[in-house]
């Protein structure tokens, strides 16, 4: 009887226990603990992502090739994202809002912080804004043949607001950075994709430690 309760006790507390953390390393989307997360690869060198409780991922790179990650929602809106990273690269990075509109496809960030490139340097300048804080430069950018949310291939705009006062927390109020670029021509779709707070390495190394609310 005793062995049997011990057993039924092991049991009990294995089907109690909270899932173990797994890395993710090909490109997925889906949901965890209540969050969207979206990681996309496109196999160069070792990204490794993992989804922690909450909003909080965890993702690491060496040499990596391109890699996207992050939490969110899978469907973006005008709303203010609160945010904490452990930012540490080592080359070229990216941390941003981020996401998709579609009827246009466009891709957007808003940079709060970045490893040793400005990506700012090899796009079309259109205006700026102030917002929580700082001034942030404003950018388009055409991309030619390359993924998107709809196809492997597609060709679209990318919408940016680079942050001048460069932060690993605070909050961002998406609805400054819409209403600037829709006065500069720059309209988003009709329809909203995911909108995630983002990792993005490039060619580079470093860890990455983001939680989102």
């Amino acid at each position: 009887m005793k062995a049997f309760l011990l057993s039924a006790l092991a049991t009990l507390s294995l089907a109690s226990a909270p899932p173990a953390k797994r890395q993710i390393t090909t490109s997925t989307t889906g949901t965890s603990d209540g969050w969207y997360y979206s990681f996309w690869t496109n196999g160069g060198g070792t990204v490794d992502y993992t989804n922690d409780d909450g909003g909080e991922y965890t993702v690491t790179w060496e040499d990596c090739g391109d890699f996207t990650c992050g939490k969110g929602w899978e469907v973006g809106s005008e709303r203010d994202i609160t945010f904490s990273a452990d930012f540490s690269p080592s080359g070229n990075a990216y941390l941003a809002v981020y996401g998709w509109t579609e009827n246009p496809l466009i891709e957007y960030y808003i940079l709060e912080n970045y490893g040793d490139y400005d990506p700012g340097t090899e796009m079309t300048y259109m205006g700026s804004v102030e917002s929580d804080g700082s001034l942030y430069y404003i950018y388009e950018h055409e991309q030619v043949d390359q993924p998107s949310v709809e196809s492997d291939s597609s060709t679209f705009m990318q919408y940016w607001s680079i942050r001048v006062d460069l932060r690993s927390e605070g909050t961002v109020t998406t609805a400054n950075h819409f209403a600037a670029w829709e006065e500069l021509g720059m309209s988003l779709g009709s329809d909203f994709n995911y909108q995630i707070m983002l990792t993005e390495g490039y060619e580079s190394s470093g860890s990455s430690i983001v939680t989102v609310s």
